[in-house]
């Protein structure tokens, strides 16, 4: 019988700070970090905190009808390259590393959510993020990530809405090579 497989970051790591993705289309521009409305108040007076330029656009809003503006349920995080990619929290100008090796993480014990919640990206079955170096390397966890599962959990609850029209919110930033496919504001799914 063999032991659990226990998810631990990969030496010297920080991927899931630094790549940003496509989502769910190019036309979409790269997603930043989940940040739920009752969230955002605080990492911004975070990054004040920390003297941190940061950009903050929505993500995800519902709404009644087609022509109504719609109402935020989640806001992203964006990174500070052109590109979206790393996010401005992470220490990539100090010699400071976290105990696996990677950046550290300037606001580790009040980081998002969604920050809490990765790898996993769905709870039934249990599902972890290929992207992430663990999964590639590794292979899927499957033991120690209760944690990980208890914060995902708590952002779909907050995700629930009755309202019928869902939209996304297109971020307009991406490589330079799809700049002429990327979007930007809101666009209904």
């Amino acid at each position: 019988m063999s032991s659990a497989k226990r998810f631990e970051c990969i030496e010297e790591c920080s991927q899931c700070c630094v790549e940003r993705e496509y989502y769910p289309s190019v036309e979409f521009g790269k997603i930043g970090v989940l940040i739920l409305p009752e969230e955002k108040k605080k990492i911004e007076e975070l990054a004040r905190k920390e003297n941190l330029e940061i950009n903050i656009l929505p993500r995800i809003g519902v709404s009644d009808s087609e022509d109504e503006e719609p109402e935020v349920l989640a806001y992203q995080l964006m990174g500070i390259e052109e590109n979206g990619n790393t996010c401005p929290f992470l220490d990539t100008a100090s010699d400071a590393r976290s105990p696996h090796g990677g950046f550290t993480c300037k606001i580790y014990d009040q980081r998002p959510l969604a920050c809490r919640a990765y790898p996993v990206i769905e709870s039934q079955p249990l599902e972890l993020d290929s992207k992430c170096k663990f999964c590639k390397e590794c292979g899927q966890a499957d033991s120690n990530l209760e944690s990980e599962l208890e914060s995902l959990i708590q952002i779909k609850n907050k995700m629930n809405s009755s309202k019928p029209y869902v939209w996304r919110y297109a971020t307009g930033i991406g490589d330079n090579k799809n700049s002429n496919l990327i979007q930007r504001g809101w666009q209904k799914s």
